[in-house]
């Protein structure tokens, strides 16, 4: 974080750092640093920090890093100790407020779905459409299946994807995301299926990867074969 900063100092801020003077081999390594970090973490802060997406001013950053790294105490507004308690509190509250809206999102979607022709729900919140029936056997939870699939979030992102890997997945029936395991069971061998998994059949308040917590999963799925 120090050398990020050094860069960010060197890279964003205003005139006073324009004109660095390198007077020894430190200082030209510092001012070396300052260039290969301040662009990288410029971007960190506009595309990764909740609400400042696409900030240009970043002064106040700099005012209390300056004043943190030569040690003058009296000019910061907050202890070390409060600064990290305000940055977790700060992080949290966003993330709450973002997974809650996440989860209502996928609450509205199969309120609406639900009534979509071909669409069955069942109890668990689970829904799907039969795009194709098998006519083999279903599996059981002691089975493992063969399975092409495909996974997206509600946007339309494709997350996962036997398909585009082109091969089919091996697992248990037990192995998988609660809704898997349900929807599975209901599909006779050569079915396919679109499935819409509710948080709480999937990841939940975890999310995994591009997942988000509380996100609502979509998946195109084709079960090819059971095994014994």
């Amino acid at each position: 974080m120090v050398i990020a900063a050094i860069g960010m100092i060197v890279a964003s801020c205003g005139n006073s750092y324009t004109n660095a003077k390198m007077n020894s081999p430190v200082d030209s390594v510092l001012y070396a640093i300052g260039i290969n970090n301040g662009a990288s973490l410029r971007e960190a802060l506009q595309t990764q920090l909740p609400g400042a997406e696409g900030r240009e001013d970043f002064n106040i950053l700099l005012a209390a890093f300056v004043a943190a790294l030569n040690g003058e105490s009296s000019q910061l507004k907050m202890t070390e100790d409060e600064a990290q308690v305000y940055i977790q509190k700060y992080v949290a509250e966003v993330q709450t407020k973002e997974f809650e809206a996440t989860k209502a999102e996928g609450e509205t979607f199969l309120a609406s779905n639900r009534s979509n022709a071909g669409v069955i729900s069942t109890e668990s919140g689970l829904q799907y459409k039969v795009i194709t029936e098998g006519t083999g056997n279903k599996p059981v939870p002691e089975n493992a299946v063969i399975v092409h699939y495909t996974g997206k979030l509600l946007d339309g992102t494709v997350f996962d994807s036997s398909v585009e890997r082109g091969e089919p997945a091996t697992f248990g029936v037990t192995q998988v995301i609660r809704g898997w395991t349900e929807v599975l069971q209901l599909m006779p061998v050569g079915s396919k299926y679109q499935v819409w998994i509710p948080s709480e059949l999937a990841y939940g308040e975890q999310g995994n990867g591009l997942i988000k917590p509380n996100s609502l999963l979509e998946f195109e799925m084709e079960l090819l074969e059971i095994k014994e």
